[in-house]
């Protein structure tokens, strides 16, 4: 019988530098997914790779001194040597610069031209750099980057169209008829009331202002916009051929059964990407699903804000089945999920080392300890066996129900609760007990083969999650790898196997004073390393912003402050708030500079002020201004301060 297909897909991650973990999560998402459905007997087809193109790419590439290629193939190797170490199993990994990538998006550019959805025209609006996005000015969120926050800046340039209007009706009928398209269903009411009931703009698909692109063959000055060029991807990575005969791997395999990709593109997923496919009258993926972000404390990740933590530091500390498990199960269906050091090592110490990893520990040592280490089944059953086996036995199709929904954290609680349920029956049978009378040796025999059984099945269904806990368990318990059917049979065993002598201990208990420290020794020495005097260079190299008139910088109000008195922002790690005298004035200014200058440093310094800043609340304290300092490569920050003694209040001209 031949095995049906399941095509998935992550969203290719952008080389603009090394993944955190909240990236890397959606890697070992896509994988305990595959893995189950080839465990369920699926043909699987995982596909994952990098986003190289785009002019965020070529102002890092600029900034680190190397070509763009240079720059991306260095950070593709990074982020394809993270995904290897967390044991993902993909079958592909796309990069948009493969040639044959770049070729097909050449050919269905010029395709879409030619059938008249794509048109020349001029672009002017506002454009987010980190996103690569236009937005008009009622797309904004207070003025800023609706996706990521950030600031965006005006932007004018001619530019090639996608007409999404034209399949707007039909992308609206296909979602209200097919429920399952988006999920989870708040993203698709978000698209639907957010995007596509107001009505579609066309999309900008092509740019002029950068040149890392894949060129628009007839009309060379332009090069392909992102997203047309991303998200064609998941097409061409299997081998479709926009002007001819497609490969048997995209006839086998197209449309995708499910892209798993961020809540924050579902848009480009949803809408974009459908409508691509309609023009190219392609049948559309049966399943997009946003997963929610994986937090840093209370906080979305990002190198800025210094709450960035990656996959293989965490691997150092935990080993890569802890990461894995963590992730997986930590991370909410549809809200966002929590990672902390602190969390994760409640969760090593209460789940892995004790529910699991104590189990295992203590039935192999009891078998070794009143058997030789020989397990057999002598058939002196109880009513309590049955409980354990009703609970073992249907935990097979529990676990499949919830990954049917993809409610993987769900799935792994349902595999813990047999560990559970194995670790009660020790409580109930107390085998130490059973082991001081001789006439309840065949019991004793009995309840050690029900534990090892319960053990061999518990690990069998969290092979996709934990694959090589799942080896190591087996391996220990000199057990054969079961099929998928065979998970909801209790019994198959064989009786009389032996186990190991020397159980291994699978998760060791952690200190989390201890792992604290040294994830502190970790950061101190890497900033020591920061910190070490590096070759003279010419200075520092920012990003331009947009140019200003005369008039706007006369509007800026810059005078000399003296600092009377400064104290710390009770409820911030970075605020100091300083009494400034400005003139006869005296203003209350919050600056985030705590990590650099404390507050007695700081009293009696004259400092350069911006006045005329709007006044804000910063941690619930007002801020009348704003203290300027200058900042190097290294993220330290000093004080502008006048170079001669001047008044407080003289004007910075």
């Amino acid at each position: 019988m031949e095995k049906k297909k399941f095509y998935m897909t992550t969203a290719i991650a952008y080389t603009s530098g090394k993944p955190h973990i909240g990236n890397t999560y959606e890697a070992v998402l896509a994988d305990s997914i595959a893995r189950f459905k080839r465990q369920q007997g699926y043909d699987v087809f995982f596909q994952t790779g990098t986003d190289e193109h785009g002019q965020k790419i070529e102002l890092k590439a600029a900034e680190a001194g190397v070509t763009c290629k240079e720059f991306v193939d260095s950070v593709a190797g990074e982020i394809k040597s993270i995904w290897d170490l967390m044991n993902t199993s993909y079958d592909k990994f796309i990069r948009t610069t493969d040639a044959d990538h770049e070729k097909q998006v050449q050919k269905i550019f010029k395709k879409l031209y030619d059938k008249g959805d794509i048109y020349k025209g001029y672009y002017e609006g506002m454009y987010c750099t980190p996103c690569e996005s236009f937005f008009t000015e009622s797309q904004l969120k207070d003025g800023k980057c609706p996706d990521c926050g950030r600031e965006v800046t005006p932007a004018k340039e001619e530019a090639y169209f996608f007409k999404m209007s034209k399949y707007a009706d039909r992308l609206i009928e296909h979602i209200n008829t097919h429920p399952e398209f988006i999920q989870p269903v708040s993203r698709k009411n978000e698209m639907m009331n957010n995007f596509l009931l107001p009505g579609l703009q066309d999309l900008c698909v092509s740019r002029t202002s950068f040149k890392w692109g894949i060129p628009v063959d007839f009309d060379p000055k332009h090069v392909v916009y992102v997203w047309l060029d991303a998200l064609t991807n998941y097409i061409t990575g299997i081998g479709y051929e926009c002007d001819g005969e497609s490969s048997d791997l995209f006839k086998k395999n197209w449309p995708a059964d499910l892209h798993l990709i961020g809540k924050d593109i579902i848009r480009f997923h949803t809408i974009y990407w459908p409508i691509f496919l309609m023009a190219l009258d392609l049948p559309l993926p049966r399943q997009v699903f946003g997963h929610p972000w994986l937090l840093q404390g209370e906080g979305k990740m990002s190198k800025s804000k210094g709450n960035v933590l990656y996959a293989d530091e965490l691997v150092d500390f935990f080993g890569v089945d802890a990461v894995r498990y963590f992730v997986l199960h930590e991370m909410p269906f549809e809200n966002d999920g929590v990672i902390t050091w602190e969390l994760m090592v409640e969760r090593m110490n209460s789940e892995l080392a004790n529910t699991l990893g104590n189990l295992v520990n203590r039935t192999i040592s009891m078998s070794n300890k009143y058997f030789g280490g020989v397990v057999s089944n002598t058939g002196v059953e109880e009513e309590v066996d049955g409980d354990l086996k009703s609970v073992v036995t249907a935990a097979r199709e529990k676990v499949a129900a919830k990954m049917e929904d993809l409610r993987v954290a769900d799935a792994i609680t349902e595999i813990f609760a047999v560990f559970k349920r194995c670790n009660k029956y020790i409580d109930e049978t107390m085998p130490w007990a059973l082991a001081k009378d001789e006439s309840k040796k065949e019991r004793l025999s009995t309840v050690l083969y029900n534990l090892v059984e319960g053990i061999c099945i518990g690990a069998g269904l969290l092979e996709s999650f934990m694959p090589e806990t799942t080896q190591k368990i087996l391996g220990q318990l000199h057990a054969e790898r079961r099929s998928y059917d065979q998970l909801s049979t209790f019994g198959l065993y064989p009786s009389g196997s032996k186990v190991t002598e020397k159980p291994e201990i699978l998760f060791a208990r952690l200190d989390v004073k201890e792992v604290l420290a040294k994830v502190e020794e970790k950061k101190a020495a890497e900033a020591s390393q920061e910190e070490s005097p590096a070759p003279e260079s010419n200075g520092i190299d920012i990003e331009a912003k947009e140019e200003i008139t005369f008039d706007d910088f006369m509007k800026m109000q810059f005078q000399v402050g003296e600092i009377l008195s400064c104290e710390e922002v009770k409820k911030s790690k970075k605020l100091l708030c300083s009494q400034v005298k400005i003139g006869s004035q005296v203003r209350q200014i919050v600056s985030g500079i705590k990590a650099h200058y404390t507050a007695e440093e700081m009293v009696g310094k004259k400092v350069m002020v911006l006045v005329n800043l709007k006044p804000a609340k910063l941690a619930g304290v007002v801020s009348e201004g704003m203290i300027l300092c200058a900042e190097n490569e290294n993220g330290e920050l000093a004080l502008m301060v006048p170079e001669k003694d001047m008044p407080a209040g003289a004007e910075i001209c």
